[in-house]
């Protein structure tokens, strides 16, 4: 086995345990995070097959501004800070 297949199935390992773990874990804040974990690892791995413009696509919307509205999201279903008006 080559070195690019061994690091292919290492990143799918992680995606796999990253996925069960946002299914799976009774912390909200913790299921998120796995979750972007797993769209970091899907954008790490199509660096490795030679698609960098779907890799930075994914690493920017499916990572970073998806983890960010759930997580704003949360705070506004757990009630956040309220203002004084």
């Amino acid at each position: 086995m080559d070195s690019l297949t061994i690091v292919t199935i290492i990143i799918g390992v992680i995606m796999t345990l990253s996925a069960i773990m946002a299914v799976y874990h009774s912390d909200t804040a913790t299921a998120i995070i796995a979750a972007g974990m797993v769209s970091l690892m899907a954008s790490l791995l199509y660096v490795f097959l030679a698609a960098p413009d779907v890799a930075m696509t994914e690493a920017a919307i499916g990572s970073g501004l998806s983890t960010i509205i759930f997580f704003y999201a949360l705070s506004k279903v757990r009630g956040g800070k309220k203002d004084d008006h």
